[in-house]
């Protein structure tokens, strides 16, 4: 199976840059989420104490989210660097294992953790589990592209 993409005579890993992109999406999401207040927080499943902490004007939910957004964002320079876009970065397999299994588990226990848990935030995104199968499939998908982009490239270049 090929998994370069060749561009202005480059060959990039492709799974690579797709997980890059999705990460990198994924960030600007959650800056827009500061930015859009206490609604979006609700949206996009943050729970009703983060949106309220919004409300009244809290740093918390910001910093909280920032911080979401800013690890994201790194993640996506590696992607971008193991996929050849970027200069090598430090510690890229080890990073490009920890990322993909941070993404694979989301993406595999949040359903059961919704389900199972008696935690109020728990109960209430089981409100919300078109939101939780939509967000742990795309977590799936971004973790496994980590995963075989890092395989093949590392595997194979």
């Amino acid at each position: 199976m090929e998994y370069l993409i060749e561009v202005a005579g480059h060959r990039y890993n492709i799974f690579l840059m797709t997980a890059g992109l999705l990460s990198l999406i994924a960030a600007a999401l959650h800056i827009a989420i500061i930015f859009g207040g206490a609604d979006w927080y609700r949206l996009f499943g943050a729970g009703e104490r983060m949106a309220q902490l919004a409300e009244k004007g809290s740093r918390h939910p910001a910093i909280v989210t920032g911080v979401i957004a800013s690890a994201l964002g790194v993640w996506a320079l590696y992607g971008f660097s193991a996929a050849g876009m970027l200069p090598r970065l430090p510690l890229l397999r080890e990073s490009l294992a920890l990322i993909s299994v941070v993404f694979l588990l989301r993406g595999l226990l949040a359903i059961p953790a919704v389900l199972f848990l008696k935690y109020p935030y728990a109960l209430e995104l089981k409100e919300k589990m078109l939101f939780m199968v939509i967000s742990s499939v795309l977590c799936l998908f971004i973790g496994a592209c980590y995963a075989v982009g890092a395989w093949q490239g590392f595997a194979h270049g």
